[in-house]
């Protein structure tokens, strides 16, 4: 397969987040960021296996890394694990946003347009993935 990169973005009208992904051969490499200040607050390297549950069925184990206080790592490992185990391959996933002085529900916004984001990054690469 050749490198491919394409860009996601929510549009929900508030707190939306943006993804760059990268295929790097079978392996992926996304990029999550958002808000005022963009940056690298957390770093997730997830890879596929089988579930503890059910052996026929992948799942994922990732690592993280969640520089001092920052509050991505949940956003990072999240995404990896999802992305590895979809598509049974090795994904990388940094991920910095920041808004200054966000309220509770500024941050439940935050966390549905992860979701979102998710969604939309597994639309854009099941037509591109093997």
């Amino acid at each position: 397969m050749t490198n491919t990169e394409l860009k996601v973005k929510t549009n929900e009208g508030a707190y939306d987040l943006e993804a760059s992904v990268k295929l790097i051969g079978q392996d992926l490499l996304v990029a999550i960021w958002g808000g005022e200040k963009p940056h690298i607050g957390a770093v997730s390297v997830a890879q596929p296996r089988p579930s503890l549950r059910d052996p026929k069925v992948t799942s994922a184990t990732a690592s993280v890394i969640c520089l001092p206080g920052h509050k991505e790592d949940e956003l990072a490992k999240a995404t990896s694990e999802v992305l590895s185990a979809a598509f049974n391959t090795q994904v990388v996933v940094t991920a910095g946003i920041h808004w200054e002085d966000i309220s509770e529900e500024g941050i439940q916004k935050v966390i549905r347009n992860s979701e979102i984001l998710i969604d939309l990054i597994l639309d854009k690469i099941v037509s591109l993935y093997p």
